[in-house]
C-alpha cells in the first residue's frame, strides 16, 4: 500500500505519539524512520515529565500532557516513576522567588509546596549543606523515553500502521518520496526534531547539544528528581553553553546527570571539558556524586526554534503538509499533548488548548 491518510516522518517520542493518536482516531498511518525507534534526542532525553511554568503557552502544552501521561503509570516498560520534582533554592533570594511559582503552578492544576530548609534536609540527606530550602511537586515523575516510544508504535502498528524503515528524501505535494526512489501518498507530519531543516528549511530549528551521564546503581541516595531553581535561565537562554545541576533517581537504582547545553557543537562527539563542567555543577550540590561510578556518558540534541516553542501545525503554503518539531528539552513532557493538538487540528477539530502561539506560520512573519 502507499496511500495513506497520514504519513508520520520521524519515530522519536513526538513522532511515535502522532503515529498513536491518529491511528486511535481511525486513520490509516504510515510511520517513516530509518533508525532506531525512539532513537536521537529521545534516547538522550533525561525523561522527566515536569511542568514549566516560564511561558504560559509552554506550560499549558505541558499540563495538558501530563494529564495524558497518567496512563502509563502502569505501563511495566515505561519504568514510570513518581519520584517527585525538587526545586533546590541556593539563597534565601530564590527561596523568596518559590511562592510566586507555586501560585502560578497552582492556577494551573499544579500542587506544589514551598519547604524550608530542615525539610529539604530531611527528604534528600545528601544535599549539600547551607542551601536555603526548595519547592516541591510530589505528583511529577519520570519515564524511559525510548520504551515508551517503542510502545507507541507498536500500538500503532497493532492498528494497522506500517512502518517504513528508510529515511525521506524529500516532501512534496500530496506525498514523500523516499530515499530509494519510492513515494507515499497522502498528508504528511513531519516530527523530525533537530532533521526538520533537511526536509522543511523555511522552518529554522537549532541543535543544541546536551551531555548525560548515568551511574552504577546506589539506591536511595537521591530520592526526587532535583533541579537548582536556576534551571529555566540555562534551558532558555541564549548563551553558547551552559550547565545546571539536574539529577534523576532512576527506578533501577542508578543516578541520571544532566543538564548541559550548547549551541554550535555540530557532533556528537562526547566533550570530556564540558562533562566536567556539567559535574562539577552537580557536586556543588550533591557532593557525594563525586565517590559514584559512572558507567556511560553520552549526547543528543535538542531542537530549537528561534522563539523556544515547538511547531505544531500545518505548514504554510505547503498542501496537507503538518509539522510536529522544535520542543528543546520538553519534548517528552509534550510528546502526548503535542500528537493531540496537530492531529486535531488535522482532523478538523479545535484542540484542547489555545495552539496559536505554535502555529508554524509565525516562522514566516
Amino acid at each position: 500500500m502507499t496511500s495513506y491518510d497520514l504519513i508520520v516522518v520521524g519515530a522519536g517520542i513526538v513522532g511515535a505519539a502522532c503515529a498513536e493518536y491518529a491511528s486511535a482516531e481511525g486513520l490509516r498511518v504510515a510511520v517513516v524512520e530509518p533508525g532506531t525507534i525512539g532513537g536521537g534526542a529521545t534516547a538522550a532525553a533525561m525523561g522527566h515529565l515536569v511542568a514549566m511554568d516560564d511561558h504560559p503557552d509552554e506550560f499549558a502544552l505541558s499540563t495538558y500532557s501530563l494529564a495524558l501521561w497518567e496512563r502509563f503509570a502502569d505501563l511495566p516498560q515505561a519504568e514510570f516513576s513518581r519520584c517527585g520534582t525538587l526545586w533546590v533554592a541556593s539563597t534565601d533570594d530564590e527561596l523568596a522567588r518559590i511562592p510566586g511559582k507555586v501560585a502560578r503552578l497552582a492556577a494551573g492544576g499544579v500542587q506544589a509546596a514551598l519547604i524550608d530548609a530542615a525539610e529539604l534536609y530531611e527528604r534528600e540527606p545528601a544535599l549539600a549543606p547551607g542551601l536555603a530550602g526548595g519547592m516541591r511537586v510530589a505528583t511529577e515523575a519520570v519515564v524511559f523515553p525510548p520504551a515508551v516510544a517503542r510502545h507507541l508504535i507498536d500500538d500503532a502498528l497493532r492498528r494497522g500502521a506500517r512502518l517504513h524503515v528508510q529515511s525521506v528524501l524529500r516532501v512534496e505535494r500530496g506525498g514523500v518520496t523516499l530515499r530509494d526512489g519510492s513515494r507515499l501518498h497522502g498528508p504528511v507530519l513531519v516530527a523530525t526534531g533537530g532533521y526538520l531543516p533537511r526536509l522543511l528549511p523555511d522552518l529554522p530549528v537549532r541543535g543544541r547539544k546536551g551531555h548525560l551521564v548515568i551511574t552504577d546503581r546506589y539506591p536511595a541516595i537521591v530520592h526526587h528528581q532535583l533541579l537548582e531553581m536556576g534551571y529555566a535561565d540555562s534551558a532558555h537562554g541564549a548563551d553558547a553553553s551552559s550547565v545546571a545541576f539536574n539529577v534523576q533517581p532512576r527506578p533501577t537504582g542508578q543516578i541520571l546527570i544532566g543538564s548541559s547545553r550548547e549551541y554550535d557543537a555540530h557532533d556528537g562527539d562526547v566533550s570530556m571539558p564540558m562533562v566536567r563542567r556539567m559535574l562539577e555543577r552537580s557536586f556543588r550540590f550533591l557532593p557525594g556524586l563525586r565517590d559514584l561510578n559512572a558507567i556511560r556518558v553520552w549526547t543528543g540534541f535538542r531542537p530549537v526554534t528561534p522563539d523556544g516553542l515547538p511547531y505544531l501545525g500545518r505548514v504554510p503554503g505547503m498542501r496537507d503538509t503538518w509539522v510536529a518539531a522544535g520542543h528543546e528539552g520538553l519534548g517528552v513532557t509534550t510528546s502526548l499533548g503535542s500528537a493531540r493538538v496537530v492531529v486535531d487540528q488535522l482532523l478538523g477539530r479545535v484542540p484542547a488548548i489555545d495552539a496559536r502561539a505554535f502555529d508554524p506560520a509565525r516562522a514566516f512573519a
